[in-house]
């Protein structure tokens, strides 16, 4: 265990705390560094060859990764497999990349305060449509505790309350239990996660049960996903709206359903693994501590995972599996293909025909767009 809580990042006292509280093992911080040099873990040792670090830099600036400040690069390359120092990475990028270091170097952003008790206690959700004209509808939620995320998901729509249902179920399956209240905007979309939460909530018997255990406002006051779809922007989506954008500049994309449905069926999951990664770090990445904030400082994994650390506890509420598949059978849960079934046939058929391989990098992928975007148009005129 020793080993595990090191490798999830957390720090000495953390570790002889988790040893405590949940192995019922006291030993001293001496004898934890004895144990570690013993097998071998150190932080500041080992580091990996300058030059891998490098080319992965160099790779993700090809990438959504030319949005990322060196924190965040940093930790990317830490989740990556790749060892080395914050500073060595804030070198980096600035020979790499000098003009977005020097963009980012002027971006500030004020806090509301805000509290949440513990983790499960409230989660907040929401659509982000800055890629839906493109065909790219993404829903996300956050623990508002820990601001561990929860789902980030894409999908062809992001309008159809039964798929946004879908990922709250999902979740739900997922960790045995729903959260004491979810909150959400106003939007049609996200009517059958209240119905959901009320029915699941509805036998409890505490102060935010059945009809409280969902709270509903505007987009704006939702403070936690409002953030994280700001940092989205930021390290993220901003790269796939710029390269969208260039591509309906250059006239290769006209909004109708055939180009929708050539882009998703061409970048669906290369966005989704873009997202996929997004989750992954942030869940692992080091929240420091904002002194006139009331919220724990920490990587969003551990203070969701282990609440007893900072003086609380899990606030799942827990359900019956009867309940839960009862609700899964008013859901629409995402299917495999990335787009209309009709565009994927005709797709297939093209790339079948001309022996394509399907995409693993974007240029890759905008090269297969065009290249599907010509063939089609002779597809359908024949």
């Amino acid at each position: 265990m020793i080993k595990v809580y090191f490798e999830m990042g957390l720090i000495y006292s953390d570790i002889l705390r988790a040893l405590a509280q949940y192995h019922q093992t006291v030993i001293s911080e001496r004898h934890l560094k004895r144990i570690l040099k013993g097998m071998g873990l150190s932080r500041r040792k080992d580091y990996s060859d300058i030059n891998d670090v490098i080319r992965f830099v160099e790779h993700q600036l090809n990438e959504s990764g030319k949005q990322h400040g060196y924190r965040w690069m940093a930790q990317k390359c830490k989740v990556s497999g790749l060892k080395s120092t914050q500073e060595e990475v804030r070198i980096i990028l600035r020979m790499l990349d000098p003009a977005g270091t020097q963009q980012r170097k002027g971006r500030r952003l004020l806090r509301r305060s805000y509290i949440s008790k513990g983790p499960n206690f409230l989660w907040h959700f929401d659509s982000y449509d800055k890629l839906k004209r493109f065909g790219f509808c993404i829903n996300g939620c956050v623990d508002g505790f820990s601001r561990y995320i929860v789902w980030l998901n894409c999908y062809i729509t992001s309008s159809n309350p039964r798929v946004v249902g879908s990922y709250f179920m999902e979740a739900i399956s997922s960790l045995g239990g729903c959260p004491l209240v979810i909150r959400g905007d106003l939007g049609t979309e996200n009517v059958f996660v209240r119905l959901f939460q009320r029915y699941l909530r509805r036998n409890d018997n505490d102060n935010r049960a059945g009809e409280k255990s969902y709270l509903e406002g505007p987009s704006t006051a939702n403070q936690r996903i409002e953030y994280m779809w700001n940092f989205l922007r930021r390290e993220c989506t901003d790269f796939w709206i710029c390269l969208f954008r260039d591509i309906e500049a250059a006239g290769d994309f006209d909004g109708g359903f055939l180009d929708v449905g050539l882009l998703q069926y061409c970048f669906m999951h290369l966005v989704q693994r873009d997202l996929d990664a997004i989750l992954e770090t942030w869940n692992s990445h080091r929240i420091r501590q904002v002194h006139n904030s009331r919220s724990p400082s920490g990587r969003p994994l551990i203070l969701y995972s282990l609440p007893g650390l900072y003086g609380t506890h899990d606030y799942i509420c827990q359900v019956s599996d009867a309940d839960v598949e009862l609700c899964k059978q008013e859901c629409t849960f995402r299917q495999p293909l990335p787009c209309d079934a009709d565009v994927f046939e005709m797709c297939s058929c093209i790339m079948n025909e001309n022996d394509l391989d399907y995409p693993t990098s974007t240029d890759e992928a905008l090269d297969l767009y065009r290249t599907l975007r010509r063939a089609s148009q002779i597809f359908l005129t024949n």
